[in-house]
């Protein structure tokens, strides 16, 4: 507990941030679910309250994701009514509960450095190009989507050329002084004050956004924003008013298969999505804690079913809104909690003033984040480390930015296993030369896949030569390996070419090579190291 009212100075103020940023997220992800925008705000609350105590993660941040909007969107369709849907959000949460008990958290490890790397550039780069029409006052599209392809069949690209015919000067101008804000926020001067480090520099902007075009509307200037260029709360007259936004799931839809087919597929795509973005936080981390995946699946089935019950739409661990609570300055999980708690008190108590908010201030705030997750400085990085990291880091940005989140990622992964393989395919394999003598060491792993590589390199052995083929520090030869040596020796002494063979008698590899080769056992240690003799 000290530990938490220690680091509440910073904690605070970051989830001030999140806050502002979650809303319209918040809003956009339930109208692009086709689901009550009331749907989007209950799982924003659920996933900073409910998923924020449970959980593990420091800085995650969870509530509507982009990622699943399509299959929201169809699932609401195919089962014909939102409250059976949400029976359908109950059981994908009872299954990731499951599926933290059964250990399953374990997955996302495996995926590559340079492919979550990617994944949070990639992020960056979209919340860039989604942002930027409504820098400029376009509002035609989703706050929330952040897959190429949008509910009104346009893109990423078709939007930023549909903004250039829809510039708002006046949403253009606060987009701007919002922006001037945060950059005057990263001076020293203003890190360096106690004063600036308790106040925000996203809630200053978002301040000045409000006066700005309070002051335009006041002096009744033609640059004054409407409604539709303003954050859209659902605004309840009164305190049944309020509790009639909630709605409850129809457990009548049990036996309608539809429901258990969407409660399986929101199980298996929110659980991945929540393992990478855990993945990926951790690697922001300033300092470098790591997430229980278990136990974040478990904290995250409960938060989903706690949101089918109020009548929210599905939640995740979401990269969107971690960055924003990293980059802000967050230590503990208290900024992921009180960003609920704000969400909550906001919707109940101040709608209309939130209402006031623009979204081109909001916009500028998420620029600004996509900017930190995509700089130029990362792209250096992974440029330094080899093409067998830059390449998977890049081909994972492209992949997310042309399709979405989950396939992007996929494609990422596939791309960083063809290295993966690549380099150990060469790494298994060393030929050493000294003259008319040759050393073929096996190392490692030596699968059929090293097959051409073996074949390639006995091949190039010239004629009156003698070959060592040294099989002592492999863990494992596969059987195939094994026959393409045999091969090999029926054939070598037409070349005048000697061979023998080193292997182990500790190790339980069956290598029953064939003559002509002379095969020489040598111990190994209990560790399956060779004896220094046998080096």
């Amino acid at each position: 507990m000290k530990h938490y009212l220690r680091s509440a100075t910073a904690d605070i103020p970051a989830s001030v941030v999140v806050f502002l940023v979650a809303i319209p997220l918040c809003l956009g992800i339930a109208l692009g679910s086709s689901a009550p925008l009331f749907s989007g705000i209950i799982a924003g609350i659920v996933g900073g309250i409910v998923v924020g105590l449970l959980s593990g993660s420091n800085l995650s941040v969870s509530g509507p994701a982009a990622g699943l909007t399509v299959i929201v969107a169809a699932g609401i369709t195919q089962i014909g009514s939102f409250e059976g849907f949400l029976v359908s959000v109950v059981i994908a949460g009872a299954l990731q509960v499951l599926f933290g008990f059964l250990r399953a958290g374990v997955i996302g490890d495996y995926v590559p450095n340079s492919v979550i790397k990617g994944m949070l550039a990639a992020i960056g780069i979209i919340l860039i190009l989604k942002q930027l029409p409504h820098f400029f006052g376009y509002d035609g599209t989703f706050a929330g989507i952040e897959s190429f392809w949008q509910p009104d069949e346009g893109n990423t690209f078709s939007a930023l050329i549909s903004m250039w015919q829809s510039v708002q000067p006046g949403a253009l101008l606060i987009a701007l002084v919002s922006l001037g804000i945060l950059l005057l926020w990263e001076l020293k001067f203003f890190k360096t004050r106690n004063l600036f480090k308790l106040i925000p520099g996203p809630l200053v902007a978002v301040i000045a956004g409000i006066v700005l075009n309070q002051t335009f509307r006041s002096s009744g200037s033609g640059v004054a924003l409407e409604a539709e260029h303003l954050v859209g709360l659902p605004v309840a007259g009164s305190l049944p008013d309020f509790f009639s936004f909630f709605t409850f799931p129809d457990f009548t839809f049990l036996s309608n298969p539809d429901v258990w087919i969407a409660g399986v597929t929101l199980a298996l795509i929110a659980s991945l999505e929540t393992l990478l973005s855990i993945e990926a936080v951790d690697k922001l981390d300033p300092y470098r804690r790591v997430t229980p995946n278990n136990r974040e699946l478990k904290a995250q089935g409960i938060g989903n079913i706690v949101s089918g019950l109020l009548g929210g739409i599905p939640v995740t661990s979401v990269i969107v809104r971690s960055s924003a609570n990293v980059t802000s300055g967050a230590i503990t999980k208290v900024s992921a909690i009180f960003h609920g708690v704000l969400i909550l008190l906001s919707v109940a108590i101040i709608p209309g003033l939130l209402n006031m908010i623009p979204l081109s201030a909001l916009a500028a705030i998420l620029i600004f984040v996509g900017y930190k997750l995509a700089k130029v400085s990362l792209f250096k990085e992974f440029w330094a480390k080899g093409y067998d990291q830059f390449i998977p880091f890049v081909v994972t940005i492209v992949a997310i930015l042309l399709s979405d989140l989950l396939i992007g990622i996929a494609i990422g992964i596939g791309v960083g296993l063809f290295f993966l393989l690549r380099s150990n395919f060469h790494s298994a394999i060393i030929v050493i030369q000294e003259g008319n003598y040759f050393l073929v060491r096996f190392r490692k792993d030596v699968s059929f896949l090293n097959k051409p590589l073996v074949k390639r390199q006995l091949e190039r052995i010239p004629p009156d030569s003698s070959v060592l083929i040294d099989a002592v520090r492999a863990d494992f030869i596969d059987q195939d390996i094994t026959d393409t040596i045999n091969e090999y020796l029926a054939h070598a002494h037409l070349k005048n070419i000697k061979v023998e063979i080193k292997k182990s008698d500790y190790k339980k590899m069956h290598l029953n090579f064939k003559t002509p080769a002379l095969v020489i056992e040598s111990d190994t240690r209990e560790n399956g190291e060779a004896n220094p003799q046998d080096n």
